[in-house]
């Protein structure tokens, strides 16, 4: 069986805003902007995973809208955070890269959806 790419690497991001999330927690008592990374961070996988269980093409394809949509805000919220010295230009740049293959799979993968 072929490897589902965006599965593995939206749950790997998961999992290091999971780590992320804790480090800006217990380090710098931040719980606002952190709280709302962690819910559009995790969230992406976890529309990633949905959309495999669609009902039909256009609930594939609004799933994987709302999983774009997520990691739209999770790349405003890592800025955010960065800017605002909640996160080392290290912790920023370790998750960044990530948010932007995922942003580009999902595009990718959502026009071509749409255009079948």
């Amino acid at each position: 069986m072929k490897e589902n790419i965006i599965r593995t690497k939206s749950f790997n991001f998961s999992v290091k805003i999971v780590k992320l999330y804790k480090s800006i927690v217990a380090e710098k008592k931040e719980f606002v902007l952190s709280r709302q990374l962690i819910r559009s961070g995790t969230s992406i996988g976890a529309m990633v995973r949905e959309s495999e269980q669609a009902e039909s093409r256009a609930d594939f394809i609004h799933k994987l809208s709302i999983a774009l949509k997520e990691a739209n805000e999770t790349d405003y919220w890592l800025d955010l955070l960065k800017e605002s010295d909640y996160i080392s230009d290290l912790e920023y740049n370790e998750v960044k890269e990530d948010i932007g293959e995922i942003l580009k799979l999902l595009t990718k993968i959502f026009k071509t959806s749409k255009s079948q």
